[in-house]
């Protein structure tokens, strides 16, 4: 029996499956992280019922309650504060209600034991209002008001409360389009004709044509912003004429502008088609819109287009640097001492802490390089820093120096993989040595170059300490791409997915209403790793058989 296993042992089997098994594990543990955080992201955007219940405490006064239950456990009697009236050792359960109305609450989230819940029901007329401040109100509509007017109560004020939001949110939409693209185009161009102007004066040029055209487009501008303004004051103006009422659980009335508003629902009377409808329209806000509250509501495209917009510039400027590189030191460079020390270096430097990195593009590329591009090219900006500032430049320069040695390793290892044979093929007809590089054994290399760029796009993806230090922020007041020349601003700062999970997770003052969606950002973010590494087996894959015939003769 033991000769038996010994001789088992020598084929080498066990270790296959042994490495079979570790493979499956690692597997298994990845599907299950990643449903794990789906659920838990995905289930928010879910319309909750909204349940009301009379939660009655011995020895203090009744209160009435209205709100959606958002998560529940068990917990001892002692942690639940029911020590006196059962057994302290005993479990129980305690829910978490999202009550909504700050404002007049003072807390939107609150555990309460399921021993003291009385009479719970789930209203019909029970509303759930999202509102751009103060989160979520909810309670049982009762009016809509114009002005001081009410011209809608009872049982057919619901279509009109609809009606009403979506005339506010057409407004709403218009507003910010003024404000964010023609007022902040016009302020934009203005600063421009300021430092065109101040650009002129350090010339020595301090009148004269130049200085009149400048002027005559800056009053331009002004005339256009003017007829903004006075458009922004009347829409404005037709924003905050309509209110509703509506009545707490406690009975009391509360009068809330629809200009707050961003949409009203009724989740005890949706149908099952409703419900579907409303998730995925919240799924469709989650990746399109800003977010808003503190990064706790809303949704999170500008941080999906930051971080997407980086990983671009990131590939553009490391994919040349790597490959030239990796060919420099397999093709040409002396198979000796020094090329063995670059080597080891370079292998080395995949295993440097990324926040070292950060510090690096901080001294290097902010400070150093950043400054005397101000002090060479934008001089009429100074003492304010146009690149003398993190930016979306250097933080693609960061990463880009922070995942070169993934690229130039795998784009090593795909030069080694091809046959000398099929050099000195190229070189006995005819072609030189920079011919039988660029048309015989890069293209043979491309699978493993593309692999190891987009295994290099998949750790930038998710890459957050250097981040914090070279160009990313809580929020990003514009996108780095607009409509304004020069078009793509590399100097602007920028938000990111591994950042917003961080400050929502970590930096949120309503750290209740920040989970699910630190939950639903997670997922999203893993989605866009998992996604760009399938590619990268898929892309290697189907170049691997191209050129396989190749390799083989």
């Amino acid at each position: 029996m033991t000769h038996n296993i010994r001789q088992w042992i020598k084929t080498g089997e066990p270790w296959i499956w042994l490495n079979a098994g570790a493979v499956t594990v690692s597997v298994l543990m990845v599907i299950g992280l990643t449903l794990l955080i789906a659920v838990r992201g995905m289930e928010h955007f879910w319309p909750a019922p909204v349940e009301a219940f009379r939660y009655s405490v011995p020895g203090e006064k009744p209160v009435l309650f209205m709100g959606q239950r958002v998560d529940e456990e068990q917990v001892t009697a002692f942690r639940a504060g029911l020590a006196k009236r059962v057994d302290p050792n005993q479990l129980v359960s305690r829910h978490l209600y999202k009550t909504g109305n700050r404002d007049f609450l003072g807390i939107d989230f609150r555990w309460v034991n399921a021993l003291d819940m009385e009479n719970l029901e789930y209203p019909d007329e029970a509303m759930v209002v999202e509102r751009r401040e103060w989160g979520d109100f909810i309670g049982v509509l009762k009016a809509v008001k114009r002005g001081d007017t009410v011209i809608e109560s009872g049982t057919n004020v619901w279509p009109l409360f609809q009606r009403v939001i979506d005339e506010s949110t057409a407004i709403f939409d218009e507003i910010r389009h003024i404000e964010k693209d023609r007022i902040g185009g016009i302020n934009y161009r203005i600063e421009r004709l300021r430092l065109q102007e101040r650009s002129l004066e350090l010339d020595g040029v301090t009148g004269g044509p130049e200085f009149d055209a400048l002027e005559a487009e800056r009053q331009s501008l002004q005339r256009e912003y003017d007829s903004y303004t006075r458009r922004l004051g009347e829409l404005y103006e037709d924003l905050n004429t309509y209110s509703f009422v509506a009545t707490l659980a406690d009975g009391k009335e509360a009068e809330i502008p629809l200009s707050k508003v961003v949409r009203a629902y009724r989740p005890n009377a949706m149908s099952l088609v409703g419900k579907v409808q409303f998730y995925l329209a919240k799924i469709w806000e989650f990746v399109s819109e800003d977010p808003r509250e503190a990064n706790t509501e809303g949704g999170i495209f500008p941080a999906i287009f930051g971080t997407v917009l980086m990983v671009i510039i990131m590939s553009i400027i490391v994919t040349p640097f790597g490959v030239v590189a990796a060919v420099y030191l397999r093709e040409y460079a002396s198979q000796g001492p020094l090329t063995r020390l670059i080597r080891i270096s370079v292998n080395n430097l995949a295993g440097v802490p990324s926040i070292v990195y950060g510090v690096f593009g901080l001294g290097f590329f902010v400070y150093f390089l950043g400054g005397s591009i101000d002090k060479l090219f934008f001089p009429e900006s100074l003492p304010a820093p146009t690149f003398g500032t993190p930016g979306l430049m250097w933080a693609s320069l960061t990463l880009a120096i922070l995942t070169v040695p993934v690229v130039i390793v795998a784009t090593e290892e795909g030069l080694s993989r091809v046959p000398r044979s099929i050099r000195e093929g190229s070189l006995a007809l005819g072609a030189t040595k920079a011919e039988t590089l660029w048309r015989t054994v890069l293209p043979m290399t491309s699978s493993a170059m593309i692999t190891g760029l987009i295994l290099a796009v998949a750790r930038a993806a998710g890459e957050v300490a250097p981040l914090m230090l070279v160009g990313v922020v809580k929020l990003a007041p514009s996108l780095p791409l607009d409509g304004n020349f020069p078009f793509l601003h590399l100097e602007r700062k920028f938000m990111h997915l591994g950042f917003h999970i961080y400050d929502v997770g970590f930096q949120s003052p309503n750290v209740e209403a920040a989970r699910p969606l630190v939950y639903a950002t997670s997922f999203l973010l893993v989605v866009i790793i998992i996604t760009l590494n399938l590619t990268a087996i898929r892309i290697r894959n189907t170049l691997r058989e191209k050129y396989r015939a190749a390799e083989q003769s």
